[in-house]
């Protein structure tokens, strides 16, 4: 039996990590359009470079929420989206990717609420696109966090529209007959307005830099005509670049290939570091780490809550072995930001979320190791997954590697302060878990004081580890404050967040020290710790003031509220006397 649980259990992780690796390998020989080699084009969005697919990949997230859509019985993925709009305008205006929900936007546009979610193409919009524009300015000066439920959609509406109208504009103008015709046409009278509007209409630059001299020239479509205009030469990209988009509206896929290639072989000779660069993004974006390691824990804590009730011996094992392909997933995905990034790996909310994660698996690895209960595995694994599905909804906000923030733009503070702290939340948000799973059990579980001492001990041990870091954190960050903005403490939300968390892990040392609480009390106390880390670490910037405060985030509003009322449930369930296993009188 020890045979068949070992063997089984490496089975599953290397099967884990084998599926993993299917995920970030290239596609196979191309057939037709090249177009994921057209995605991994270096351009210059936000401020830093990036493959076309990472564009396309966000821009559809952001209009979208998803990175994928349904038309005519098909699947469309975001190179071939990006293609379309860019390329085919006609064909992708016909494509459903608006989201609208509110029902007075709605009727603004004349639609009426369905059962389903309520998809609209640009066609749909485009008779009410005056309207629209009209609501978002009136809306556009007031503060997002005193805007009314309709300003808000209809500004995240607009912005949403006007992206995939810059994106359509970007290579050539609506209705335009493309971009060989602009190459045709340089010397016409009209051709600088044409210019003009492509360079304010370009949502990135394509064209590399012509010369070392010049490393940061980047250029859209538009300020490369207006440059071959003002006579200072054509831009070597922009020939093949017209040869592509001709190829592409006229379905010949073979002249497209051709085109691509003279066109990477351009940049590779003008700007093969932002090539290199592009092309380890797009690895990072195909492999999709943390999509395939929140998928693996899922499997793991399915595998684990079996085992309890069948065969524990065997999947007990396999679901540790599984929760460990995960986090070497996890682990992975991190070192993979960082080394894209060139910055520690907290840098914006979605990576403090992944990061929490990454944490709270570690360290349930680690209890895991000591107690060998099981509980290790379904608290670090239960952990990983939500903290990942927050990820996955704070990345249909943008580009997750945007460019820092002022406040943030220090590498040596967000590898001690940021990461020290977050540190903290893992611990808390862990200890949290682990008091989650000693209500459930209590009621639904045959009561076991043994199992009960363990999980107290691994609740309080956290406890521990969660104020050490939460509290070194907190004095780090002061002593950042004093040397970005001249005072160590000052009252901002987000510092007195941070120290509500040591606070508060202080007073459950304390109460347990003096004897006020016992396993239970304890317990109850680390889930309310569950309220205050949230409230920290995402509250503070639904409050929109603040030194710390990076955006207003009233989208995220019910979803904490929903949170801390489920915590609320559980302390409820963790402070109720036990009555299910109770055995009857005889």
């Amino acid at each position: 039996m020890n045979f068949l649980s070992k063997y089984l259990s490496w089975t599953a992780g290397a099967l884990a990590l084998l599926v993993a690796l299917i995920f970030a390998m290239p596609g196979g020989k191309v057939r037709g359009f090249d177009a994921a080699g057209f995605s991994s084009l270096p351009i210059l969005e936000g401020g830093r470079v990036k493959p076309l697919d990472s564009v396309a990949r966000n821009s559809l997230l952001v209009i979208h929420s998803r990175q994928g859509f349904r038309h005519d019985g098909r699947m469309v993925g975001p190179n071939e989206w990006i293609l379309d709009v860019m390329f085919r305008p006609q064909v992708a205006d016909q494509q459903r990717i608006f989201v609208i929900d509110d029902l007075d936007v709605l009727g603004l546009i004349g639609a009426k609420q369905t059962k389903s979610r309520n998809y609209f193409s640009f066609a749909d919009l485009s008779s009410h696109l005056e309207e629209i524009q009209k609501q978002a300015q009136t809306a556009q000066p007031i503060a997002p966090q005193q805007r009314t439920r309709f300003q808000s959609a209809i500004v995240n509406l607009f912005d949403r529209v006007y992206l995939y109208y810059k994106l359509r504009n970007t290579l050539q103008l609506a209705g335009s007959p493309g971009l060989g015709w602009e190459l045709q046409s340089l010397g016409d009278a009209e051709a600088p307005a044409r210019h003009n509007d492509l360079t304010q209409l370009g949502a990135f630059r394509i064209l590399p830099p012509q010369s070392s001299a010049t490393p940061d020239a980047w250029l859209n479509v538009g300020e490369g005509l207006g440059a071959a205009a003002a006579g200072q030469g054509l831009h070597p990209a922009l020939t093949p670049l017209a040869r592509i988009n001709q190829a592409y509206v006229t379905n010949d896929g073979a002249a497209f290939n051709q085109a691509l290639a003279d066109l990477k072989g351009i940049a590779a000779t003008l700007k093969p570091a932002a090539v290199s660069h592009a092309g380890n993004e797009l690895a990072f974006n195909r492999a999709q780490p943390f999509f395939v390691g929140l998928s693996i824990y899922f499997v793991a804590f399915l595998v684990l809550c079996v085992s309890w009730i069948w065969k524990p011996e065997v999947l007990r094992p396999t679901a540790y072995a599984l929760l460990l392909s995960g986090a070497v997933i996890h682990t992975l995905g991190l070192a993979a930001r960082v080394i894209i990034q060139g910055r520690p790996p907290v840098t914006n909310l979605y990576s403090s979320a992944v990061f929490v994660g990454w944490g709270a698996v570690i360290l349930g690895l680690i209890i895991e190791r000591m107690y060998r209960k099981g509980f290790g595995t379904a608290v670090a694994a239960a952990a990983g997954f939500a903290s990942l599905i927050v990820a996955q909804n704070l990345g249909t906000e943008g580009d997750t590697m945007e460019m820092m923030r002022a406040v943030l733009d220090s590498n040596f503070w967000l590898a001690t302060h940021v990461v020290t702290i977050t540190i903290g939340y893992s611990g808390m948000f862990l200890a949290g878990a682990i008091a989650i799973g000693y209500a459930i059990r209590k009621h639904f579980a045959k009561p076991d004081a043994e199992t009960d001492k363990a999980l107290a001990d691994m609740a309080y041990g956290i406890i521990c580890f969660a104020l050490f870091f939460s509290f070194v954190g907190t004095v780090l960050g002061g002593i950042w404050a004093d040397q970005s903005w001249g005072r160590f403490w000052g009252w901002d939300p987000k510092e007195n967040g941070a120290l509500l968390i040591v606070l508060w892990c202080a007073i459950i040392l304390h109460a347990r020290w003096a004897g006020y609480v016992r396993d239970r009390g304890l317990m109850v106390m680390a889930i309310f710790g569950n309220v205050i880390t949230a409230c920290s670490w995402f509250g503070v910037n639904m409050l929109g003031v603040g030194l710390h405060s990076y955006g207003f985030m009233d989208q995220a509003f019910w979803a904490l509220m929903g949170f801390c009322m489920s915590q609320l449930l559980f302390m409820a369930i963790c402070a109720a006397p036990a009555r299910f296993w109770a055995e009857k009188p005889r």
